[in-house]
């Protein structure tokens, strides 16, 4: 563009006409449902009946849309849009209309009034589109129905994606929310060379529901200083009373040009040098100060409205049943001047549409928010390469994340720009110790040789902040453009993120829904340090009921895998990163453990989600067995294992069938869950009437549940109780009666057997003994240090 481009004053009235079409549809969607350009007066058969939606947020946030249209066009920029504050979901159906993308993925929604109508009528409206950013919104890859993620989800994005800047708009509501104050930190781990950028765009405009926003508020010494002090420079651009639109629009086009070429000078700088090399840049941040419902009504009731708290949702009372005042809501739309901005017919004039990008640089049908850009799966090599090698059962210690980080490291050779490894400071302490024999931490920040390890500007972890919502975040963006990963976390603390699993699989859920929606990579999540081997953390570290909370959602999404030693976790972690459109819960351990299944009998179990372990049982593949034994987690299956040991010893005769679970949501009905085995298998598996003792690594609710609909009641489970301390590792498993002396005597006590007594008794006094050893000695009776498991004989 020319130099004298800021005083092109009748680029900036077409500008203005692209806003103000913007604002039009917008508040159009939250009221009408009929008459959408005006022809006629309004009336109440034109009004919702319970008009909803938030308009506050919308105007600011229609004036970036415009002006990053223009960018685009100007920069030939590959930019998406993120909006950040909650319930904006106008802003991005208005824009795509005007683009014409809207109409493209919605045919029914036509260019012309009929379409308009359809538009305004199911926005916010039963059966139609959702009042926030959600999966059916053309261009969005980020749910905005709980706040604070927007900059987590951008760098995941950007990641590994060069060309891309994703415009990222903040709420000054959402930017008081830790994950958001966590999220600016989001600058150290991007590279220039090998990734893209975030443009930060903090929208401040004054209020909350119902309280004046912090950030609004600091003087601009304050806010300089904050943002200058996180590495971000920020670039002012403020509404005044005395600015007139137009003015308005030429101080954000000279700002915001001036932060994309900041971007490029950052990037087009950095790339002549290698990715090894690069340094953390001062990448630029907007501050844009516009009034809260700007354009809106001044003021209602005598009560200020633009400005204040109370332009947050719909402004003004008009609906179909208070129509006193809809003289009110027909000046409000016609303020913006329709006839100036639709033909007759009501498609959007040429004047205005010509200023949208091209194609696919509209940002709505921006590839990377649909799937991603050059989506691919991961290249995959057998597990069975970096498997166990097991003699026989327990012969070997291993521990499983160790060994599974072998087959991670060989799965970041071959998958070297589409996979990545997120946690918060964790992937050392989770013994993933391979992988940093052929990475490094990416890091931006200064190094030291001395103080530092495995940490650089590139690498393919990124665990160097310690923040669950970061990791969790990066990993979400990073999945919903189209790549692969997983995040490790410490299993009590990813308690702290299950509300963004659970938005991601509201996300999942919407998304199967839409034809035009593409398949998403699997959001893998792996929660190790666990409850039962806490001891030096103790109580506080303590907690597995992200299964639970897991286990209540969509189920056609959820899986739960509780691979008991390491060639499980192994076959495991293929399988998870071959599926699409789930959430995968593995539960692993990390800390040396007896290992017990070959090649064959992990690939049967995580294939099928369940195996009757033939060397722990002692009966005939057709016989009923006496007694049925279960587990499911690495704990629940070593003590298990030790309590059919004692039993078999003290009880030779009693029959035993054992059965080991790692698909643990494979065992719910079909009537629950369409993957769940039949009531045949089922009784098949577990008996009719037979006790079940089922050892498990979470709260015993979820078991009790999945049995619920089935034949057999004759359950017993024995799960995390609620009961730690800091305390030997067996002795965890005690406090909650998940160890093998109390699972022998519940056993027994359920076969009312004549001779049980006696070895109820033998099983209390261990229990005491075990108590008295660990009060003195601090660690754990030899006779559970040195147990081994050996065949128990067939029948």
């Amino acid at each position: 563009m020319k130099k004298n481009f800021y005083n092109n004053n009748n680029y900036f009235k077409k500008i203005d006409k692209w806003f103000r079409a913007a604002n039009y549809l917008s508040v159009a969607q939250i009221y009408l449902r009929d008459n959408p350009l005006l022809k006629t007066k309004l009336t109440k058969e034109d009004i919702k009946l319970y008009p909803i939606g938030h308009w506050g947020t919308i105007p600011g946030q229609n004036f970036i849309y415009a002006h990053l249209n223009r960018v685009i066009n100007k920069y030939n920029l590959n930019m998406f849009y993120i909006e950040g504050p909650g319930h904006g979901g106008q802003v991005m159906i208005s824009n795509s209309y005007l683009d014409g993308s809207y109409t493209e993925i919605y045919p029914e929604i036509e260019e012309n009034e009929t379409g308009l109508k359809k538009l305004c009528k199911r926005f916010s409206f039963p059966g139609g589109t959702a009042s926030h950013a959600a999966p059916e919104t053309p261009g969005s890859i980020h749910e905005g129905g709980e706040l604070g993620y927007s900059l987590s989800h951008a760098t995941g994005a950007i990641l590994d994606n060069p060309d891309l800047i994703a415009a990222t708009v903040i709420g000054d509501g959402e930017a008081e929310t830790g994950p958001l104050a966590t999220g600016w930190f989001s600058n150290v781990f991007i590279n220039p060379v090998n990734d893209g950028a975030i443009l930060p765009i903090l929208h401040l405009n004054g209020g909350k529901i119902s309280n004046p926003t912090i950030l609004s508020r600091k003087s601009n010494n304050e806010i300089k200083k904050y943002f200058e002090g996180m590495g971000w420079k920020p670039i002012f651009v403020k509404w005044n009373k005395n600015l007139t639109n137009i003015a308005m629009h030429k101080l954000m086009a000279k700002k915001l040009d001036i932060a994309i070429q900041m971007i490029k000078n950052i990037q087009n700088n950095a790339r002549k040098n290698p990715a090894s090399e690069a340094k953390r840049p001062t990448w630029p941040v907007i501050l844009l100060y516009t009034p809260k419902g700007w354009t809106g009504p001044k003021e209602w009731d005598g009560e200020v409205i633009e400005g204040s708290f109370r332009a947050h949702q719909v402004p003004i009372p008009v609906s179909a049943f208070k129509t006193e005042k809809l003289e009110e809501l027909e000046k409000w739309l016609m303020s913006y001047k329709p006839d100036e901005l639709f033909d007759e017919n009501g498609k959007i004039l040429a004047e205005i549409r010509d200023l949208a990008p091209k194609g696919l640089k509209r940002m709505a049908v921006n590839p990377i928010t649909n799937g991603g850009i050059n989506a691919k799966p991961l290249t995959l090599t057998n597990w069975e390469e970096f498997a166990v090698d097991i003699k026989y059962p327990g012969s070997v210690k291993s521990q499983d994340m160790a060994e599974m980080s072998k087959y991670i490291a060989k799965i970041i050779l071959n998958n070297k720009d589409n996979f990545r490894v997120f946690g918060p400071d964790e992937t050392k302490s989770n013994r993933l110790f391979e992988i940093f024999k052929i990475t490094k931490r990416q890091w931006l920040e200064k190094t030291s040789k001395t103080l530092d390890e495995w940490i650089g500007p590139e690498g393919r972890i990124i665990d160097s902040q310690l923040s669950e919502h970061q990791a969790e975040g990066f990993l979400e963006g990073y999945v919903l453009t189209g790549r692969h990963g997983f995040f490790a976390s410490y299993e009590a603390f990813l308690r702290v993120v299950d509300s963004m699993i659970t938005q991601h699989i509201k996300w999942l859920k919407k998304s199967l829904e839409l034809p035009w929606r593409k398949d998403y990579p699997s959001l893998n999540i792996i929660a190790t340090s666990t409850a039962f081997q806490q001891d030096h953390n103790g109580y506080t570290h303590q907690d597995p009921g992200l299964l639970g909370h897991l286990a209540d959602k969509r189920p056609e999404l959820i899986r739960e895998y509780l691979p008991a030693d390491s060639n499980c976790l192994l076959a495991v972690i293929k399988k998870s990163f071959e599926e699409k459109n789930s959430v995968n819960l593995i539960v692993a351990s990390k800390q040396p453990r007896e290992q017990f299944f070959n090649i064959k009998e992990a690939s049967e179990l995580v294939s099928k989600g369940y195996k009757v372990i033939d060397w722990a049982s002692n009966i005939k593949s057709n016989e009923e067995p006496d007694i049925v034994f279960a587990a499911a987690g690495v704990e629940p299956n070593l003590e298990t294992l030790a309590a059919i040991s004692i039993i078999n010893k003290e009880f030779p005769k009693l029959k035993i069938k054992y059965i080991n679970v790692v698909d643990l949501l494979k065992l719910r009905s079909p009537k629950i869950d369409k993957r769940g085995i039949n009531d045949k298998e089922f009784d098949k598996l577990f008996t009719t009437n037979k006790p079940i003792v089922f050892a498990f690594h979470g709260f015993e609710g979820l078991i009790r549940d999945i049995f619920f609909n089935r034949n057999n009641h004759n359950l017993i489970v024995h799960g995390y109780r609620e009961n730690g301390d800091i305390t030997t590792s067996f002795d965890i498993r005690l406090l909650s009666e998940m160890d093998r002396f109390h699972i022998a005597i519940d056993a027994i006590k359920s076969l009312n057997l004549t001779n049980g007594k006696a070895f109820i008794d033998k099983m209390n006094k261990k229990i005491k003994n075990h108590r008295k050893y660990i009060l003195e000695y601090g660690y754990d009776m030899p006779e559970i240090i040195n147990w081994r498991w050996e065949n128990i004989n067939k029948k």
